[in-house]
């Protein structure tokens, strides 16, 4: 198991593929961890250099006391980085991880060659909700909310299968303290103003039934970015690199060619 000791918190990372290879950085959202991304990884080509980590307070990393803010996790990305010795990427983020990649487009642009900014936004929802869920989890657990939570996630079709029972799982076993802090990192955020800013070559991903960062709230902040385009996954919720892994995984190739990682 790989460890990245940061300043923020130990993160518990994975390396796939060529690791001298082009590197892909892929950032997972609130309650997932790492796995999040397997069935998308085993469909890139294998002279890629794939990494993909669990964020603090999630997975296997560690869960430092107290908030954090959208800053922190975009440091601590950095960080591993660093520890990774990974000069340059294209940086692949989905809702929380897509602010996480954003913030960090921003800061060190000249580390990140491309972005894939996936069920996400610049803002993602007001404070006054995420405060609400905060005291929620904080008085109930997350195991309270976990059914409203995969409704938003997941197209029905997918709820009404078995398959969706490791990630209600993965879910409510989240820390607690994690999850709330994530939260409260995405409370505080609003990135439109340095977003605008950004000017690698981006790829918006959403899902056409997604329930928590919907199609049109994506779209608005590929808006802001001037050389980005925006596709829209049917069928599909929250988190269409598991629902459709194998649409996903070509949208990413696809983009991956056009910036020259893949022939």
């Amino acid at each position: 198991m790989r460890v990245a000791r940061t300043r923020g918190a130990a993160l518990h990372w994975r390396q796939d593929g060529d690791p001298s290879g082009p590197a892909v950085v892929f950032a997972n959202s609130l309650g997932t961890d790492l796995r999040l991304w397997d069935g998308v990884v085993e469909l890139l080509p294998s002279h890629l250099r794939l990494i993909r980590y669990d964020k603090r307070g999630h997975g296997l990393s560690s869960c430092p006391p107290g908030p954090c803010t959208i800053d922190d996790l975009a440091q601590d990305t950095l960080d591993l980085l660093d520890h990774a010795q990974v000069d340059s990427c294209v940086f692949v983020g989905l809702s929380i991880g897509g602010m996480i990649a954003q913030s960090l487009a921003a800061r060190v642009p000249e580390r990140i060659s491309g972005l894939v900014l996936s069920n996400t936004a610049a803002k993602m929802g007001e404070a006054e909700m995420w405060q609400q869920r905060i005291e929620a989890i904080a008085s109930q657990g997350i195991e309270a909310l976990s059914g409203p939570i995969l409704e938003r996630w997941f197209a029905p079709a997918f709820l009404r299968d078995d398959a969706h029972l490791p990630w209600r799982h993965m879910l409510e076993r989240t820390p607690k303290a994690g999850y709330i802090a994530c939260c409260q990192a995405i409370a505080g955020s609003d990135l439109s103003a340095t977003t605008l800013g950004l000017t690698q070559p981006t790829l918006g991903i959403a899902g056409r039934l997604d329930g928590a960062s919907p199609p049109a709230l994506v779209e608005a902040t590929l808006d802001l970015i001037a050389d980005a385009r925006f596709c829209v996954l049917e069928n599909s919720g929250h988190l269409p690199c598991v629902e459709a892994p194998e649409a996903y995984a070509g949208l990413l190739l696809n983009f991956l060619k056009e910036l020259g990682h893949v022939d």
